[in-house]
């Protein structure tokens, strides 16, 4: 599934080509995705002028001049493509947003768990309205997630991941960032120390924006918007490395289950 790192990586990425331009239709191929794509969404945007590109968790928001707009998802397989000149539909092409100088920004999501959504306020709509503060932002500190973790028995791994407590932090990147820290995934949320949040918050600080300086990571489906894949799983010290020797001390890998989700570390640097 694409993450804060992948869905960051593809809002750079189509922003320069959608910024001050203008919407000259929506072409729906396919409606079936995750909530089906409204009908009306080519006649609600045709001629708006697209005034922002950005991310918030997982979501890509496409604001216009009249503070409405998109709300995207790539859900498992999702993948939003810069289209320049004439190219075919393939299989699982949803959505094409057709610019007035005809470039194409085409979703295309074969396991169709994503969403093309409209929106006529981001902050209220409720797929927005209850997520968490920006792992990257200044609102999350140690102090923040020591407050939020008061008497939780939740595994750490667990807690982390929680969209409502912070944003973005998926699977890959909690166990990378939690095997950075030093912190076992199992242990509940409320018995770790302010220290040891406090180097959590800045392991997952590094391990995102190392991962975003990389492209993300492309394990199956993932590819930014010039079709290239992600570079991060070259950098993965605990993921998808079960039995295989700990770069830092030579012991096995270990791969457990947690919230129906494979988690990776290391039992021995990961106390």
């Amino acid at each position: 599934m694409p993450e804060l790192p992948e869905v960051e990586t593809t809002a750079n990425g189509i922003k320069p080509w959608l910024l001050n331009k203008t919407l000259k239709k929506i072409k729906v191929h396919n409606p079936s995705l995750r909530w089906r794509v409204p009908e009306n969404l080519s006649d609600n945007f045709k001629g708006e002028k697209i005034t922002n590109v950005c991310r918030r968790g997982k979501y890509i928001l496409i604001e216009t001049q009249k503070n409405s707009g998109l709300i995207i998802h790539l859900g498992m397989s999702g993948s939003l493509t810069v289209i320049t000149k004439e190219k075919p539909l393939l299989k699982h092409d949803h959505v094409e947003l057709i610019m007035q100088d005809d470039t194409i920004i085409r979703y295309n999501d074969p396991r169709r768990f994503g969403c093309v959504l409209d929106s006529e306020d981001f902050s209220k709509h409720p797929l927005i309205s209850n997520l968490g503060p920006e792992p990257l932002s200044d609102d999350f500190t140690a102090k923040y997630l020591k407050y939020k973790s008061q008497n939780k028995s939740q595994a750490v791994k667990n807690f982390i991941m929680d969209g409502h407590i912070v944003v973005g932090v998926g699977n890959i990147y909690a166990s990378e960032a939690l095997f950075m820290a030093g912190i076992n995934p199992k242990k509940a949320a409320g018995k770790i120390s302010l220290q040891k949040y406090s180097t959590l918050v800045d392991a997952i600080k590094k391990v995102l924006l190392n991962a975003i300086a990389a492209g993300g990571t492309t394990l199956k489906d993932f590819v930014n918007a010039d079709g290239k894949p992600g570079y991060f799983s070259q950098q993965l010290n605990v993921y998808g490395r079960k039995d295989k020797n700990c770069r830092h001390c030579n012991n096995p890998i270990q791969q457990i289950i947690q919230g129906q989700r494979s988690t990776f570390y290391c039992p021995k640097c990961q106390r």
